[in-house]
Parts: structure tokens; C-alpha cells; sequence
């Protein structure tokens, strides 16, 4: 009902046109959704700002960093240096003075495995000096040393003379190599000791045998000869294969001990029958060098033999020795001290030219009146070998330096060990000592002037190589998992110099940069003004097997690695003492480097494989040599089966076929075997095709990586960060898709497929070693289970780089 004009006026607080509709009415306090809503929305801004300017700041570093020809722009990687600048750097840097004085030092005094911590403290505090941070990781390894020894040539009275049965002592070796007055590295009181690493204890005498070098050939040699070897010592030369797989296989046919010693036949042409002088005074071997060394067996498995697989930490179980290093005593001897007994042999059975050419190889002693005659020697001629060791579990000390990069998932590793047998070592191990500290000082410097690589680069100086690879066999067992996630390449420098020619043993990933390296760097011998050492080397790459410390990183982690030095022999070479106390820095500095110019190039060789893996955007690693190399191998396999080995056109393949296992019978059908065989010829081919596609794809991302990109295209330079990223993460785990977890028939300690030392050569590189065993073997049936093994592996490659 409208209301009347009456009852308008009655009522002037009425609402009128003026007025709101809506009356106000007083309420409670609004309820608060949460009860610290203020710190809360605070909170949010606070964040959200952070989000942003964390956003902005990605941007700039991505849209905005100038361009360069290395990785200038890489997300969150600032840099003071371009790569032209820091390669002027690593070239510069290294010192040949530097050098003879760090190779003076490691050279001063003993540094036995174990009992070198003042040389791991001075190691260290070089390099944090360096600027480069370092610090000592310590393993309790189980290790020998010498307490006393003894070898003697007895001979006891005929029945005619008048003291029949009374023994007489014909010879008794000194087992000591001559003080020099020219080398005071012979003069130290405190010298070591010869004797093998990891010998057994003992005191045996009995008759004794020439076993030429030991392989598994001279042995079957002397058993099809019905020549006794039971209770006998083994007299064997070294060479040919690892010597402690010459005392093994001894072990295993009975005989009681082992005397090994240097012929100077294969020395070659530098010996004293052919007119050189001997060392102080000349380039041939001094007779009464001797050569120290392990006896492990490093082909079953490297690091200590108690902690197989595991880091030898304090408190681990230990696991027992049995199989894993000799039970019979041994001892090294020079060839002077070997005349003797040698000699004893004379006209006492077969004559080594009665069994072929493989035994009349490099004998050098024939001037001096030995016959070469195996034996055994009478009743009535004996050796008494006396060895006794200390066995201990003892601190060794590795020395890791780190340069951390940008991309913390991406590492470099790159090692040499410090430990010798010798108060000496100046080429093995510590020429290549001297090559990393350079290499450190020269990283050093570049971080002083705001390097900062790429990549994160790991340097370690390692102890208890020469035992058994002992102190990187078990750093990588303990650091496994950070290394599989991470660890892209392992260089070694183990000789860094012991010549002029240079040589080297790589994974196929790493054949391309050894090459492109080796370029960069001007030879100090130039025929012609501007060769490189690559001009200069004759560009063979070993295969990867055994006796340093990238075996652990390459066999058992899936690392692809790389060992490299001037290492090499040419006719004229001079006589390298290996494990002698004339390897010495006075022999280095006379005849092996003087000046120590080499030194310096490798040095500057080491510097350019560091920082090309390190600084460039794409890990400069290609496939598709391991797939020319997978092919390679397995034509060898083939080639394996349809020939009878019978001449051999080096002397390394020589050897390589006398260490070869005999078969008992045959297992299989070979005809079979050779049609399965086929299958690992199409899986290869098939990784061929990936890999050249990855290469490719490396290529053409790498050349994006070099050209600049506009601001405005910040999502194209994000995604170019992303295929880098995923491209290099292929390569660094191709290598570990070659790996068995299962491992090797009888050494399940070696994972990789491809490669691994000879059962029975101990450091030559085998490839596809459990199908070439089983074939040796005549086992066809476990050769088809390792043809199925590879190609599955082959095949898990191809997933991981497509």
C-alpha cells in the first residue's frame, strides 16, 4: 500500500530519495580464515617476489650472457677466461725447471706403498698452495713387506769324492744391485729391498727348471716334453706376460717356487753384446739391475685381496686370500746373479731351440755361456729359496684435489700414484708425478686470473698402485654410485716419460680428443720447424687392460679411460731399468729426458685433455669410433676361429697366443657357434647407426652452441641447454651400458664386456674376454651364452644414446 502524504510528514526519518534503501546495521568483527593471516600473506609476497627475481635472474644469465666460442652462457656459469685464453695458459705454464724439481723430490728418498704419508702431506700441501683443495683419504689395505731373503745354488758331492753327501754352497746371490758413484740414488742406506709384492713366505729348496717366459704355452711346452715340474722351482724370464701369472701358474703344477729374471735379449739392440756401454756409463742395461714388482694375480681382481669389491675401511670383514695371490715364494734376480744357475743347467735336458722359435726368442745370455737348456737339474744341484715376509694391515694414503664446476653432475677424474718399489722411480711412477703437479700449477694459475670450469675436475695422486692398483681400486669402491651418476672420463698418466715416443691405450670414446690434443701441442723433437706430437706419432691406441690405476674406472665403474705417456721404444732407445733403483732421477736426467722437455709436453698434453673434457658444452666423446672398434673386435673373434695362429706378425701377438688357456675337450658345436656369432655383426651394425646419429646430433649442437642467439629468442636458447644437457648425459653412460653385473666367468670382479686384461697376460687388453676364453677353451656352449650377453649389452648401449 503507497503510504499517504500525512504519514510522510509524521515521520521525517523516513527514508527518502537521498537516503540509502539499505539501513545500516552494526555488526561483529569479520572471523579470520587462518589465525596468522598477515605473516601468511607476507610469506606469499615474499616468495612470489623470490620466484620472480630467481626467473629473471635465469633469464638474464641465459638471454642476456654474451656469446662465446666455449660455454659462455651455460644457466648459472659465469667466466673471466675464454677458452683460447685459458689454452695459452695451460701451454705457458708448464715448466720443465718445474718439473725436475718435483721429480727431484718424489725421487729423494723410498715411498714405498704405505709408508709414503710425508709425501702425501707435501703432495697436498703443493696443491692447496696451487689453489686447488686437497686432502688425504686413507683405505687399511692388506700388504707384505721385506724382512729377509736368501737364494743359493747347492750342490752336493758325487759318490766318488771323498765327501760324499756333504752340500756345498756353489753360488749365493747377494740380491742387491750395485751402488753407482755416479747415481746417488744407489748410495741411499734407506733402499728397499728386491722382492715381489704379495710373495708367500717360505723356505724351500729343491731342483730346479728353465720355464722360458711362464706362459701357459712354455708350461704345456714342458709338460708334453714329460719334463718333471712337481717339487721343482721355477726358473722363469720376465717379459711377455704379467710375472705374477708365471708364479700362479708354477703354483698350479706343483712346483714349490719361482726366480725371475731380466734377459738382456729383449733389450733389443742396446746391449752389451752388441758394443753399448751399461748404464752409468752407457744406454744398456747395468747386470745387475733388478726388476721389483707384484705378484698379485691382478687379472682375477685388482685392490686388496681382502676386500674384493668392497673399500678396504676400518672394521670391513675380510675376505681370505686363497686364489687371489701365490702360496709358493718368489723373488726377483738380476741377469748377473741368474749366470749361475743358468749355467748349472748346461746339457741337462731338452735345449730350449728343441721347442721351437717361441723359445729361442731374445735369448741374450748365449754370449755369456748359457745354453738355455730347461732341465731339471740332478738330485745332487739344488736352489734354496728363502723368503720371508711381513704381512700387515696398514694405512695407505690417497691425495684428492677438487675444482668444482657449474654442472655438479658431470666430473673429471684424472690420476697418477705416487708409490714406487724404489727409492728411485723417476719414470715409473713419478715422471708422471711431476706431469700432474705441473698440471695443477697450470689450473691453478687460470683460477687465480677467475677460471672456473665447466665441468668439476677431480685430481688424485694414488697410493699402492704397484701392489695391486690398491689405493683407485679402492677409492672407486667406495665412491661407485656418486662415479656412475657423474664421472664422465678417467685420464691417467701413470710413466708420464721414460722417452721421445709417445703411445697411448684408450677406450674408443676417448680416440678422437687423443688425436685432437696430440695436435695442438709442438713436438720438443722437430724434423721439420712446427710438427706436433702428433705429427711425430705413429696414432695406434692399445686396447685397455691392466697394470695401472684406470682399471678400476674403466672394468669395474664403466668409466672410459684413458693411458697416456712418452712411453715408448724406438731402436736406439736407451734402456729403460724398470722397477730398478737405476731407474733414478740421475738416469732421467742423462738419458730418459734430459731437460726435461718431455715432461713439459705432456704436461701440456694432459692440460688440453682436461680442459677440452671439462669446458667444452658438448663432452667431446664420439660413438661412432666405438662402433668402428665393436666391429674390429669381433672380426678378431671370427678370425680367431678359422685360424691356427701359427705365425704371428709382432711379438705382442706372439704373446698374446702363448698365454692362451688349453681346453681339456671341446664343449658345443663350433659350426653352430660361428652361424650364432653372426647375430653380434647385426647388433653392432644396428649401434653403428645410433651412434652416427649421436655424433651427428653432437655436431650440429655444437655449432648452435657457438652462434649467437638473440634475447628474444630466449625459449630457443633454453632448449638448446636441454638437448646439450640430454645429449651429453648419452655419452656419459654409454660406457656403463657395456657392463655385466654378473661379471667374467671365474673373475666376477670385471663387469665390462668389451674389455678386460688376458686371463693369462695379465696386462694386455683382451676384448670380448669371456667369449675369446671360452673359445680357447673349446667351450662353444658357454661362448653362446657370452655371444647373448654382448648383444644384450650392445643392445642396451643403443637404448641409452638413442
Amino acid at each position: 500500500m503507497k503510504p499517504s502524504e500525512s504519514d510522510l510528514g509524521r515521520n521525517d526519518k523516513m527514508a527518502n530519495e537521498r537516503t540509502p534503501l539499505i539501513t545500516t546495521v552494526t555488526v561483529g568483527p569479520v572471523r579470520r580464515r587462518y589465525p596468522h593471516q598477515t605473516v601468511r600473506r607476507f610469506c606469499t609476497i615474499a616468495l612470489g617476489s623470490s620466484l620472480i627475481a630467481l626467473f629473471i635472474t635465469f633469464l638474464v644469465s641465459v638471454v642476456f650472457a654474451p656469446s662465446h666460442s666455449t660455454h659462455r652462457g651455460w644457466p648459472g656459469h659465469g667466466n673471466h677466461l675464454s677458452f683460447d685464453e685459458l689454452k695459452d695458459i695451460l701451454l705457458n705454464t708448464p715448466s720443465s725447471d718445474r718439473a725436475a724439481e718435483w721429480s727431484k723430490y718424489y725421487t729423494s728418498g723410498p715411498h714405498l706403498a704405505g709408508k709414503n704419508l710425508s709425501q702425501a702431506e707435501w703432495t697436498r700441501d703443493r696443491w692447496n698452495e696451487w689453489g686447488i683443495k686437497s686432502d688425504i683419504v686413507a683405505y687399511e689395505t692388506y700388504i707384505n713387506y721385506p724382512v729377509d731373503h736368501r737364494l743359493a745354488l747347492l750342490e752336493k758331492s758325487k759318490s766318488d769324492s771323498p765327501d760324499v753327501g756333504t752340500w756345498r754352497v756353489a753360488f749365493e746371490a747377494t740380491l742387491e744391485e750395485d751402488v753407482l758413484e755416479e747415481d746417488p740414488t744407489t748410495q741411499l742406506e734407506e733402499s728397499i729391498p728386491t722382492f715381489h709384492g704379495y710373495s708367500a713366505s717360505g723356505n724351500v729348496t729343491g731342483s730346479f727348471v728353465y720355464v722360458n717366459y711362464g706362459t701357459y704355452w712354455d708350461f704345456e711346452d714342458l709338460v708334453k716334453a714329460n719334463v718333471s715340474l712337481e717339487g721343482k722351482i721355477a726358473v722363469a724370464r720376465y717379459g711377455g706376460i704379467f710375472r705374477g701369472l708365471k708364479v700362479k701358474r708354477a703354483q698350479e703344477l706343483g712346483m714349490v717356487g719361482a726366480v725371475l729374471f731380466t734377459d738382456p735379449g729383449d733389450d733389443g739392440k742396446i746391449t752389451e753384446e752388441n758394443g753399448y756401454d751399461t748404464y752409468p756409463n752407457g744406454p744398456a742395461r747395468h747386470a745387475s739391475s733388478v726388476q721389483r714388482g707384484s705378484v698379485q694375480f691382478i687379472s682375477i681382481a685388482p685392490g686388496d685381496p681382502t676386500t674384493p669389491g668392497y673399500p678396504s675401511k676400518p672394521g670391513v670383514p675380510r675376505a681370505p686370500v686363497n686364489g687371489s695371490i701365490p702360496s709358493i715364494p718368489s723373488l726377483p734376480i738380476s741377469y748377473a746373479e741368474a749366470l749361475p744357475i743358468l749355467k748349472a743347467l748346461n746339457g741337462l735336458g731338452p735345449r730350449a731351440k728343441d721347442f721351437g722359435e717361441y723359445w729361442t726368442i731374445n735369448n741374450g745370455l748365449g754370449y755369456k755361456g748359457v745354453e738355455y737348456n730347461v732341465g731339471p737339474s740332478p738330485d745332487n744341484v739344488v736352489l734354496n729359496l728363502y723368503n720371508e715376509q711381513e704381512y700387515t694391515i696398514t694405512p695407505q694414503w690417497d691425495v684428492i684435489g677438487i675444482i668444482n664446476g657449474t654442472i655438479p653432475d658431470e666430473v673429471i677424474v684424472v690420476g697418477n700414484h705416487r708409490d714406487a718399489w724404489i727409492a728411485g722411480g723417476a719414470g715409473d711412477p713419478n715422471s708422471g708425478s711431476a706431469v700432474i703437479n705441473e698440471a695443477i700449477r697450470s689450473f691453478g694459475q687460470a683460477l687465480e686470473k677467475g677460471w672456473k670450469p665447466l665441468r668439476t675436475i677431480v685430481f688424485a695422486s694414488w697410493d699402492g698402485e704397484e701392489y695391486g692398483l690398491i689405493g683407485s681400486t679402492e677409492w672407486v669402491e667406495e665412491y661407485l654410485p656418486w662415479l656412475s651418476a657423474t664421472n664422465v672420463a678417467y685420464l691417467n698418466v701413470d710413466v708420464g716419460v721414460r722417452s721421445p715416443v709417445f703411445e697411448a691405450y684408450a677406450a674408443p670414446l676417448l680416440h678422437k680428443l687423443l688425436y685432437e690434443v696430440t695436435a695442438l701441442v709442438q713436438s720438443p723433437n722437430q724434423t721439420v720447424k712446427g710438427q706436433t706430437v702428433r705429427d711425430l706419432w705413429d696414432g695406434r691406441i692399445g686396447t685397455m687392460g691392466s697394470g695401472s690405476d684406470f682399471t678400476a674406472f674403466q672394468d669395474f665403474a664403466g668409466v672410459p679411460s684413458l693411458d697416456m705417456g712418452f712411453g715408448g721404444e724406438y731402436e736406439d732407445s736407451p734402456v729403460y731399468h724398470y722397477h730398478s733403483n737405476y731407474d733414478s732421477f740421475h738416469w732421467m736426467s742423462e738419458f730418459g729426458d734430459p731437460g726435461f722437455v718431455y715432461h713439459r709436453t705432456m704436461t701440456q698434453i694432459l692440460n688440453l685433455a682436461i680442459a677440452k673434457l671439462a669446458e667444452t658444452p658438448l663432452i667431446p666423446l664420439n660413438a661412432t669410433d666405438y662402433a668402428v672398434a665393436l666391429k674390429e673386435y669381433v672380426e678378431k673373434v671370427d678370425a680367431r676361429l678359422e685360424s691356427s695362429q701359427t705365425k704371428h706378425s709382432t711379438e705382442k701377438d706372439m704373446f698374446e697366443f702363448r698365454a692362451r688357456a688349453v681346453g681339456s675337450g671341446v664343449k658345443g658345436d663350433p659350426d653352430q657357434f660361428k652361424e650364432i656369432l653372426g647375430h653380434l655383426y647385426y647388433i653392432v651394425g644396428e649401434f653403428k647407426k645410433a651412434a652416427i646419429e649421436l655424433d651427428a646430433k653432437s655436431e650440429e649442437l655444437a655449432k648452435k652452441a657457438n652462434e649467437h642467439i638473440p634475447w628474444w629468442k630466449w625459449i630457443s636458447k633454453l632448449k638448446l641447454f636441454h638437448e646439450i644437457r640430454a645429449t651429453n648425459t648419452k655419452y656419459k653412460k654409454l660406457e656403463r651400458a657395456f657392463l655385466h653385473p654378473l661379471g667374467l666367468d671365474g673373475r666376477p670382479w670385471f663387469k665390462h664386456v668389451v674389455f678386460a686384461p688376458g686371463v693369462w697376460t695379465g696386462y694386455a687388453g683382451a676384448v670380448f674376454p669371456g667369449l675369446v676364453e671360452s673359445i680357447d677353451n673349446n667351450d662353444y656352449e658357454n661362448a653362446t651364452k657370452w655371444v647373448w650377453i654382448i648383444n644384450d649389452r650392445i643392445a642396451a648401449a643403443i637404448e641409452t644414446i638413442r
